[in-house]
């Protein structure tokens, strides 16, 4: 990716989940393999997005766990996401995503591989001109 432009987009991988009875840590593997797709991907895709290890995103019980963020965009995470299964899946999200100018999708648009692997989508943050954060009442 070209470091030189600052990518508009973020991707997190959970780096310390663990599955269940297993002491491998493949959220670092998954890291790796993502950051490869992406280049693969093009560079459109790798300049508008940033890769980054997190050490948790509380999704413990569904690793790993992968977030989606932009500004002024909908903040996406999945969970139980396996490394090989998941990376096409994953890279067709992020097209979407980039493409949406407010991030958000239904899980019918969404990659089959990702189906019920959503943890959560929490709303872009309402700003006004002041760049104030505006509270609804």
């Amino acid at each position: 990716m070209d470091n030189t432009k600052e990518a508009t987009h973020r991707i997190t991988v959970c780096t310390n989940c663990r599955h269940v009875g297993k002491p491998c840590r493949p959220g670092l593997e998954l890291l790796k393999h993502l950051q490869m797709a992406i280049s693969q991907a093009g560079a459109a895709l790798a300049d508008d997005f940033c890769l980054e290890g997190s050490v948790c995103m509380a999704g413990c019980e569904r690793p790993c766990t992968v977030a989606f963020q932009a500004k002024a965009k909908a903040t996406y995470l999945f969970g139980d996401i396996e490394d090989a299964k998941d990376i096409g899946a994953l890279i067709s999200f992020a097209k979407l995503y980039r493409d949406r100018p407010d991030g958000l999708s239904r899980e019918s648009e969404r990659p089959r591989a990702l189906a019920g692997k959503t943890l959560a989508r929490i709303p872009a943050a309402i700003v006004s001109a002041e760049r104030q954060l505006v509270v609804l009442q």
